[in-house]
């Protein structure tokens, strides 16, 4: 599958959000390694902690389904009413990384940043992650 048909995934997952708090739409495209695609959305609640990001809610969905082989995910974020602008890349935060870092090797999964369909980012996990603590450090 080329990125750009995955972030194309990624603005479908995007408009299932739930985020009456924040109003910051997140969706995330999850690539299997035998080219499934497993979407994912940020889900809020009102007291917070209980939320999950639009990337966890993807290798959730995909681990519970049997997945443990990835090979890219693709996100993309708009605060809502803006879906249809440009808007600015949108990188995982520090805990969806480290979810990624569990199931994904550092140096080979890529994590797509993007704008657009056509406008995307490409970084490596260990770029955006380095010096990952993993299972090989226990």
């Amino acid at each position: 599958m080329e990125y750009k048909d995955l972030v194309e995934e990624a603005f479908k997952a995007r408009e299932f959000a739930y985020t009456p708090y924040s109003n910051f739409n997140v969706g995330a495209a999850l690539l299997t390694a035998d080219d499934h695609v497993i979407h994912g959305c940020n889900i809020e609640s009102a007291s917070q902690t209980p939320s999950c990001c639009a990337e966890r809610t993807a290798f959730f969905k995909g681990v519970s389904s049997g997945h443990k082989d990835f090979k890219a995910i693709a996100i993309v974020a708009a605060p809502k009413g803006t879906e249809d602008a440009n808007f600015d890349y949108c990188a995982p935060c520090g805990v969806c990384r480290q979810i990624m870092a569990e199931f994904c090797e550092l140096d080979t999964f890529d994590v797509v940043l993007a704008k657009s369909v056509e406008e995307f980012r490409v970084y490596k996990l260990t770029e955006l992650l380095p010096l990952a603590f993993t299972g090989k450090d226990i």
